[in-house]
């Protein structure tokens, strides 16, 4: 007989992790289910990453994070939140892919690519990191582009072309070129973005005013060639040898899978979906959002310091409706 539980978490980044706390904390029967390893999206971080926020605003559930300096790198807060799963026990399965989730009157049934799963509520906890903003170009497919960043050493002495102005774009500018690479910024805007780290933002405007790298402000890359790219700017197209390519132009939450979970999302380029800001429940009953996927489009909205509440505001509304053994129904 399929086990039937109170709570399915989908999504075991640093909210995830959070929701599940709280549900063991109340009595509630619970699992997680993450499609990659623990805190998936921040294992995909680049390797040197170095959180904006101090290591106090990641913690969750009070339990406190220890790091070497203010501001914590990728790999303590990776050991954080894996020795929160393992010192808590808490109930995870890893590499596993949810494919459906239904709603009925009994309440959920959860389809993975490995099991199967009956709940009463379900928490969409999944972020947004999974799928890149595209850029639509020729060539765009080809193996020298990449929408994420991992290690500097591998672009060592090539030509590469980072395309944003955003944290990750500045970031990976600047370790590749202190790397060897020969580095090509392509801005859409007319600067280096407002939000990038202000100890990092100094640095990169130095980098571009004494000729150390190159920057195209107000352009865009038009084409991905074998070994050039072709970028338009302001005084014209022009071609550049270019060995690889990063496009680090941001991410997006799976709006599809939302609407297919049947959550209303505003018809506006937001895509912001549909949810109680007191309880986090969604248009569907016993349907919760948590973390950084309520914000739609605008991802700068929701980081883990202020998204980590909604794992008891999400916990105690579950709480009371059990407790008034209230009727569930499909909405």
């Amino acid at each position: 007989m399929m086990e039937h539980l109170d709570l399915v978490i989908v999504g075991g980044g640093p909210i995830g992790i959070a929701c599940a706390l709280e549900a063991q904390k109340k009595g509630l029967t619970y699992v997680i289910i993450e499609k990659g390893p623990i805190v998936n999206s921040l294992f995909n971080y680049p390797v040197n990453m170095q959180f904006f926020s101090s290591s106090e605003r990641l913690e969750i559930d009070n339990i406190p994070f220890i790091s070497k300096e203010a501001k914590p790198k990728r790999s303590e807060a990776l050991e954080y939140y894996r020795r929160i799963v393992s010192s808590n026990g808490l109930r995870i399965k890893l590499f596993e892919k949810v494919d459906q989730v239904v709603r009925s009157d009994d309440g959920f049934s959860i389809k993975t690519d490995k099991n199967e799963y009956q709940s009463d509520n379900v928490v969409i906890a999944t972020g947004f990191y999974d799928l890149p903003n595209t850029l639509n170009i020729p060539g765009e497919n080809l193996p020298k582009v990449s929408h994420y960043y991992g290690d500097p050493h591998f672009y060592a002495h090539q030509k590469l072309a980072v395309i944003g102005a955003s944290n990750s774009a500045i970031d990976a500018a600047l370790e590749c070129w202190r790397k060897g690479a020969e580095v090509t910024l392509i801005i859409r805007g007319p600067e280096v973005g407002k939000r990038v780290k202000y100890w990092v933002r100094p640095d990169i405007i130095n980098r571009i005013e004494e000729g150390s790298i190159k920057a195209y402000y107000h352009s865009r890359l038009a084409e991905v060639r074998a070994t050039e790219i072709v970028v338009e700017t302001p005084e014209g197209t022009t071609v550049i040898e270019n060995d690889f390519v990063l496009a680090l132009t941001g991410y997006r939450p799976d709006f599809g899978f939302l609407e297919k979970l049947g959550i209303v999302l505003s018809q506006d380029e937001k895509r912001i979906p549909s949810y109680d800001p007191q309880t986090m429940e969604t248009n569907i009953e016993g349907l919760y959002l948590a973390g950084v996927i309520c914000g739609g489009m605008e991802t700068h909205k929701w980081f883990i310091e202020n998204s980590r509440v909604h794992a008891k505001m999400i916990v105690s509304n579950i709480v009371a409706h059990t407790d008034n053994k209230e009727p569930m129904n499909t909405k």
